[in-house]
């Protein structure tokens, strides 16, 4: 209950505070990049059902590229690429997190196939809400970089990185605390 308390009083004046920020943001990606603002996509939230993710645009408009996001690859924009590097781009999920679809600390949303890939204890991940970062977020802070060094990226990312994130997920699940939630978004912050 208090981290839900939390998320709603932090995104809440999150978004306040960072409306010039929105703004600027909004105008640069309508200069630079033709297209809508906003990526929106479904995403598996708690309990397995699906909500719409909001982020700042990073892609070209249309791009039919894979889930799986590489350092470098020519369907993120130069103005993209500065979003995500300082990860920019997932501020707006504070409306997510406002909403109730997503909480700041939490596993990362899947898309909805790779939730149902879960199986056995594993599901408890659903239990909780996704969040905009957590412990898995924070090891594989570099995840588009790690993915740019490897022959399969996709392969890779199924083989590799998915099913470690799914052992620090759980982990998480056993062992979360609110003070512990706080020392994940202060790492966050400073990452």
């Amino acid at each position: 209950m208090i981290k839900r308390i939390f998320d709603i009083i932090a995104s809440f004046f999150g978004l306040i505070l960072l409306l010039p920020l929105f703004l600027v943001v909004a105008i640069i990606i309508k200069w630079k990049m033709p297209g809508p603002v906003f990526f929106i996509q479904k995403r598996a939230g708690r309990r397995g059902i699906p909500f719409k993710i909001c982020k700042f645009r990073s892609m070209i408009v249309d791009h039919g590229g894979s889930t799986v996001s590489v350092k470098g690859e020519k369907r993120i924009t130069p103005f993209g690429a500065k979003l995500r590097k300082h990860k920019i781009d997932e501020l707006p999920e504070l409306w997510n997190v406002l909403k109730g679809d997503m909480s700041f600390v939490g596993p990362r949303p899947d898309m909805p196939e790779y939730a149902k890939r879960l199986i056995g204890e594993e599901k408890k991940i659903l239990e909780m809400r996704p969040g905009i970062t957590g412990p898995a977020s924070l090891k594989y802070a570099n995840e588009e970089e790690i993915l740019n060094s490897v022959p399969d990226p996709i392969e890779y990312n199924d083989e590799v990185l998915w099913p470690e994130k799914v052992k620090i997920n759980l982990d998480y699940y056993y062992h979360r605390s609110f003070f512990g939630d706080l020392g994940l978004i202060l790492k966050t912050l400073f990452l």
